[in-house]
């Protein structure tokens, strides 16, 4: 049977790597002049492989041993990571409205139309708003619960 700290290795690993493909999926946006449909297809993949990356091992492997080790840095690891997916819902109310407006004025297929987007709906600004503060919110936090899990690694798996 593969030890705890093993999984714990694998884990610590696998989580780690989900930060690159966030940073450049955030690349592909801030880079580019427009974004088309091709544009937010190809950072949709990245953002997906990276929350994959991180899902997959708290639903797998953490989550069913929270209440085993629950404790002070368990708990705030857990509560900082619960943020994190609650910023990113928040950011999904934004980046959804604001997917489907675009959609409706063919400005994905069309990406040359000189159009200011928040003159596409009158809560634009709003849902743009939204997105900014779920995704700054959802790294932030992401971060902090990062650093947490690799600091509860080293002290259970490495600082015996």
């Amino acid at each position: 049977m593969v030890s705890d700290a093993a999984v714990a290795t694998v884990v610590a690993l696998v989580v780690t790597a989900s930060f690159p493909f966030y940073l450049y999926g955030a690349w592909i946006i801030v880079d580019a002049e427009v974004v088309t449909w091709d544009v937010l297809t190809h950072h949709l993949r990245f953002i997906v492989v990276g929350l994959l990356l991180t899902t997959v091992p708290v639903l797998g492997w953490m989550l069913p041993r929270f209440v085993s080790q629950l404790g002070g840095l368990a708990a705030v690891h857990a509560f900082l990571g619960l943020q994190a997916y609650a910023m990113l819902v928040f950011a999904l109310t934004g980046i959804v409205r604001i997917f489907q407006v675009k959609r409706n004025h063919d400005m994905y297929d069309a990406p040359d139309r000189d159009v200011d987007i928040d003159e596409l709906h009158e809560d634009m600004s709003s849902w743009r708003w939204r997105l900014r503060a779920g995704v700054a919110g959802y790294v932030v936090f992401w971060l902090l619960a990062w650093a947490l899990g690799i600091g509860r690694y080293v002290i259970k798996y490495v600082a015996l």
